[in-house]
């Protein structure tokens, strides 16, 4: 009977959750990347998520050794699910798109994947300076590079919720980059995501009572 299975395991929820044959990503530079990383991460059509470093010249960029680089979010999404104008919806609803950035770092950009992607973006910078009377500052580009963060960046705001955040680069590791489960609870410890969702993946995930207990708290 189904009542006698056991209870899933965080990464049995991974498999099962969003697990499309196709996927596509998007890349946006949209401020400091943490607070990206958890409101992409919440969306319903989202498989992952990850931070880097991209748009820029020199080589190898790192945290403290940027160079010309931006601090960006990518998202793999189910384009089934998910369309890209949904997603160029939140980002530009979630930056100023309308001034420069003082530091590169922080730049508000599109990475244009392709020339479909670049064409839609063009397209939604137009019909957003259309409606406002504003001109877009913010810059669409061909993506050519991408480099991962450290560690200690993915998915920033689980890894700091005591016992929940251990618990589960415990589990996952290094691979906590490419959960889905991780992208999903990093958005609800930020406050991302409605009720509904956020209590149907708490009820799934199989974690001890403590961290459970910190993470119902914060979600």
């Amino acid at each position: 009977m189904e009542d006698d299975q056991p209870p899933l395991t965080a990464l049995e929820v991974d498999a099962e959750a969003l697990a499309p044959t196709e996927t596509e990503t998007a890349t946006f530079g949209m401020g400091c990347f943490w607070g990206p990383d958890c409101r992409f991460g919440a969306m319903p059509g989202v498989v992952r998520t990850r931070v880097g470093y991209a748009g820029g010249t020199e080589p190898d960029p790192s945290y403290y050794s940027l160079g010309d680089h931006t601090e960006v979010v990518q998202v793999e999404y189910d384009p089934a699910r998910l369309e890209y104008e949904e997603l160029l919806d939140v980002f530009w609803a979630n930056h100023n798109p309308f001034s420069g950035a003082h530091k590169r770092q922080y730049r508000g950009v599109v990475l244009a994947h392709d020339e479909s992607q670049r064409d839609v973006a063009s397209t939604s910078a137009a019909t957003l300076e259309d409606r406002t009377g504003q001109s877009v500052e913010t810059a669409i580009e061909s993506l050519d590079a991408f480099t991962l963060a450290e560690d200690y960046h993915q998915k920033y705001e689980l890894r700091s919720t005591p016992v929940v955040g251990d618990e589960l680069e415990s589990l996952y590791g290094p691979s906590i980059v490419d959960s889905t489960v991780a992208a999903r609870l990093n958005g609800f410890v930020a406050g991302h995501g409605d009720r509904d969702q956020r209590e149907s993946l708490v009820a799934e995930v199989a974690l001890s009572p403590a961290a459970l207990s910190e993470l119902e708290r914060r979600v």
